[in-house]
């Protein structure tokens, strides 16, 4: 008797519901994407549209600051300029000794020195153009080691030597080429009352583009066939990167002894480098247009998950009825919701770096999407899919099974 009572006193088994493995809930959250793929197709394309954006404007701008990083590479940062400053009365012009450019190369650290001289002529195509009409060319006066200091390049033909530095001969920027209409070099322009042959044209020169809209010609054929003065009004050095900061602060004194005020120095590669620093700026704008995008995305998400519970209520009340708890039924939901997002998440990524390729590719520029905007957008398109599909879940969860079964 006794054995019995203890028997019948044994509390009965409790009943515990079977776990959803991970390939389970993977199945269950995606039977409602593959009964429905153009409603997925078009929900997850508000997620892609967003995404895509965000990627490709943090592609876009990293790779125009990437071109200009490689080229501050090429061109350096260690090149200053010493022009005319301002005089001791408001308004009075100064101008650099003729001597400046050999006194500076004699300083500490300066490796190489180019300069160059403004001449009060014009330059045209010919003599028939009124002198007016000038395309906006100045003509400079230049010596043999311009080139070399700018690190510039010649596009086509030769740079200025010994020889043809004394006869008529120019070499045009690459922007007083095309205002000029001059495509080889072999052919003419007009400058100062004689005909001048063009024996080069020169390529991009970043750092110094006063020099691309200049036409160039010999020293001494500047002072002997023009009438130059021979003063300088640009000296262009490089020195050493460890010495910038101290040849800088030398150059004036050392150039203009007796008036060290009256000279300016500049850092060309400066306008280079903020401008590297401020690339992504504008971008802020598009890349919240992006996140708004990403959010509507979310809502359509949200919406279709709603409607999504709703149509099928007996589908819900069956699986409740055969054991579901509400917690398998809530990561049913959530996990069809972070599929749905983590497809279109997937999609932008892919559109937002083709993209930026393409943008790449056409102005010749590295093609760079840092990883930390392909993780953070497809990160945000989880969020977004978790908070999208938490409500619809919840709702779910919360039907009753003998009514939605009676409703179905």
């Amino acid at each position: 008797m006794s054995r019995t009572r203890r028997r019948a006193r044994k509390p009965a088994a409790r009943l515990t519901p079977p776990r959803l493995s991970p390939r389970d809930v993977l199945h269950v959250g995606s039977a409602g994407l593959r009964a429905r793929p153009m409603r997925v197709f078009l929900s997850a394309l508000g997620i892609a549209i967003g995404i895509a954006t965000m990627i490709a404007v943090v592609g876009i701008s990293s790779s125009s600051q990437a071109k200009l990083l490689r080229e501050l590479d090429r061109l350096g940062t260690n090149m200053l300029v010493a022009t005319p400053g301002q005089g001791m009365f408001s308004g009075q012009d100064t101008t650099l000794p003729k001597d400046a450019p050999g006194m500076i190369s004699r300083i500490a650290g300066v490796e190489s020195v180019g300069t160059t001289g403004d001449v009060a002529e014009s330059v045209r195509r010919s003599e028939n153009i009124p002198k007016e009409e000038t395309g906006g060319v100045a003509v400079k006066a230049a010596k043999d080691d311009l080139l070399g200091t700018l690190r510039a390049s010649m596009a086509r033909g030769t740079w200025l030597n010994d020889a043809t530095g004394r006869y008529p001969s120019v070499v045009l920027g690459d922007v007083s080429a095309r205002r000029l209409g001059i495509t080889q070099p072999g052919q003419q322009v007009f400058i100062g009352g004689r005909y001048f042959t063009v024996i080069g044209i020169l390529g991009p020169v970043p750092l110094a583009p006063e020099i691309e809209r200049s036409a160039l010609i010999g020293w001494d054929a500047a002072e002997r066939l023009l009438g130059f003065d021979g003063h300088p009004t640009a000296v262009y050095e490089r020195s050493a990167d460890d010495r910038v900061a101290a040849v800088r602060e030398l150059i004036a004194r050392t150039a203009n002894p007796q008036t060290p005020s009256a000279v300016s120095v500049t850092d060309p590669s400066a306008a280079l480098q903020a401008k590297a620093a401020t690339e992504g700026a504008f971008s802020t704008l598009l890349l919240g247009l992006g996140g708004i995008a990403l959010l509507v995305g979310g809502v359509g998400v949200a919406n279709t998950m709603i409607i999504s519970v709703l149509e099928r209520r007996h589908e819900i009340g069956l699986r409740r009825s055969l054991g579901g708890t509400k917690g398998q039924i809530r990561i049913q939901f959530v996990t069809e919701s972070l599929l749905l997002s983590g497809l279109g998440g997937l999609a932008g990524t892919v559109l937002g770096g083709a993209a930026t390729a393409v943008y790449a590719r056409t102005g010749d520029m590295p093609w760079v999407v840092p990883l930390w905007a392909v993780g953070g957008g497809f990160a945000a398109t989880l969020v977004i899919g978790t908070l999208a599909g938490l409500y619809p879940a919840v709702r779910a969860a919360r039907l009753s099974p003998t009514l939605a079964l009676a409703a179905a």
